[in-house]
């Protein structure tokens, strides 16, 4: 059924993107360790300081509805006791509440991590990104995702900029959950385009024993580009828009006296 290659897509872009994106971060942390260069150990300080809020989030948000869609799959039977994934949802409906609500880690990303140090924090994860951009411009079924990669990017910078100029501390981070989400969008975008590069490249060699694993990982990342990395610019640009429609929202609208 459409629908439930859909579903399982969904459930495949969102929890195999949160794992590399916490191995990623974890890696990160085993080179501070063993890391004897202060300079190298302040810059993976600060690349972890901003990737900490998106670490924290996107997989609490993302694999949540992956759980959702889990239980849609299974239809009336996925709400009972009888399969496990009523419980594992009921589970990680925490995970978006405690460690920092979602909402408190959209403020710490948008109000402190991306200002940090001037904002090298940004330019630090731009570093991160070149290498799988530079490598996805030289093959023919990735060059797109590397176009929707960058372009995406500097509209997130450009996001930046615009709320940075705004004085109105409450107006400036009113959108901040939004930012989040997106953010946390491009961060798994570019972790993707890495898996699919690796991938990309073993299929060319051919590839026989683990093939469908690695069809899987483009397919993938190409789901999440052309479903999922649209909407995230959608949401940046709403956040450069800084509109004023929720704060300016009545008490009385909602209760109606």
């Amino acid at each position: 059924h459409a629908d439930i290659r859909r579903l399982l897509m969904e459930q495949k872009v969102a929890v195999e993107g949160s794992i590399a994106l916490l191995t990623y971060c974890s890696q990160l942390v085993d080179q501070q360790l063993i890391s004897d260069d202060p300079q190298a150990s302040q810059r993976l300080t600060l690349l972890l300081e901003l990737l900490t809020p998106i670490a924290k989030s996107w997989p609490s948000e993302y694999t949540l509805e992956a759980n959702k869609h889990a239980i849609q799959i299974l239809g009336g039977y996925g709400y009972t006791r009888e399969y496990p994934v009523e419980r594992l949802y009921r589970d990680n409906r925490l995970n978006p509440i405690h460690e920092g609500s979602h909402g408190i880690h959209g403020l710490d990303l948008l109000g402190r991590k991306v200002n940090l140090a001037g904002g090298v924090t940004l330019a630090i994860f731009e570093e991160e990104m070149q290498p799988a951009l530079e490598a996805a411009a030289g093959s023919e079924p990735l060059a797109a995702m590397r176009e929707a990669l960058a372009n995406i990017w500097q509209l997130t910078k450009q996001t930046v900029e615009t709320v940075n100029q705004e004085a109105d501390t409450v107006a400036r981070l009113s959108s901040a959950t939004p930012f989040l989400d997106a953010f946390g969008h491009v961060v798994i975008a570019w972790l993707w385009l890495r898996q699919a590069l690796i991938a990309d490249e073993a299929l060319q060699k051919g590839a026989q024993a683990d093939a469908d694993f690695y069809e899987g990982k483009v397919a993938a990342c190409q789901f999440f580009y052309r479903y999922h990395l649209p909407q995230a610019a959608e949401k940046l640009r709403y956040v450069a828009s800084l509109d004023r429609t929720v704060l300016e929202t009545q008490a009385s609208w909602y209760t109606g006296q």
